[in-house]
């Protein structure tokens, strides 16, 4: 019986310091946001005198975090959509059509997820310059895409391989064509790895800064998280209006992250039993 106990006090005593130390940080950022600029200055460890809302309201309207926050959603709904759709399309493809050079395919897919993003940075900015897609909504979703469609194809594919073959052998047999198989019998199938996948793009997307700060150079079209950034200037000191940008910014983060973290568990434990 010690034994067993001094195990779960084992386990449960780092889990619990790693919970306060990611846990520490957002109460911190949330305590700096209710403070003036004068408590923060004079102690910033304890905790506010009473919930203010005014340094959020300044850091949505007068930062102007609500276009950002609307930056924000358009480039990660276009971003999320396209790859789900290529996403899906490749990983049917790669699972379940036998064509030549699909393996060599799948392969290439799975290698471009250790090419890491700094070494394709400055060639993917120049073409994007070259035709024109700096600073525009559709340049910054196809760099969003280019960066994380490998890792949605081998999510994707992962998952369509444990679908049996029959059933697509079934399908048509029925007399479903290549595109009425994909339509109608693997995106049905597939909703719970394209939530999944979904779910873990958008956070990526939303938290990335260095694609965002490349490729929208001008203030008008910042997303967020590079939004967030420039509100603590080199000469800046109003911390609890920089702390509610932060606090505008991760909001939206946790509050997916606890909706769907079974369904981001499952998409980070796809394809381990199959491949």
């Amino acid at each position: 019986m010690r034994g067993a106990r001094l195990s779960r006090w084992l386990i449960a005593l780092p889990m619990a310091l790693l919970a306060l130390a990611t846990i520490y940080p957002l109460v911190f950022t949330g305590n700096a946001a209710m403070k003036t600029r004068r408590e923060y200055i004079l102690d910033r460890f304890t905790f506010a005198d009473a919930i203010r809302w005014d340094n959020i309201a300044t850091a949505w309207t007068s930062a102007g975090t609500a276009r950002y926050f609307a930056n924000s959603v358009i480039v990660v709904t276009g971003a999320v959509a396209l790859l789900l759709l290529l996403g899906s399309m490749a990983g049917f493809a790669l699972s379940h059509l036998r064509f030549r050079g699909s393996r060599a395919l799948f392969l290439g897919c799975l290698a471009a997820l250790f090419v890491p993003f700094q070494v394709i940075m400055v060639p993917l900015v120049r073409t994007m310059a070259d035709t024109g897609l700096v600073d525009t909504y559709p340049g910054l979703i196809l760099a969003y895409v280019a960066q994380y469609l490998p890792f949605t194809i081998y999510l994707m594919t992962s998952y369509y391989s444990a679908i049996p073959a029959e059933i697509v052998d079934a399908a048509r047999i029925d007399g479903n064509t290549t595109y009425g198989v994909y339509r109608r019998i693997m995106l049905p199938m597939g909703r719970p790895a394209l939530l999944s996948v979904g779910v873990l793009n958008a956070l990526f997307c939303w938290n990335d800064v260095l694609v965002a700060l490349l490729m929208m150079p001008s203030a008008e079209h910042r997303t967020l998280m590079v939004g967030v950034t420039s509100l603590r200037g080199q000469y800046s000191a109003d911390i609890p209006t920089f702390a509610s940008g932060v606090l505008i910014a991760a909001v939206p983060v946790l509050a997916v992250y606890l909706f769907f973290q079974r369904r981001i568990a499952d998409a980070v434990t796809a394809g381990s039993t199959k491949g």
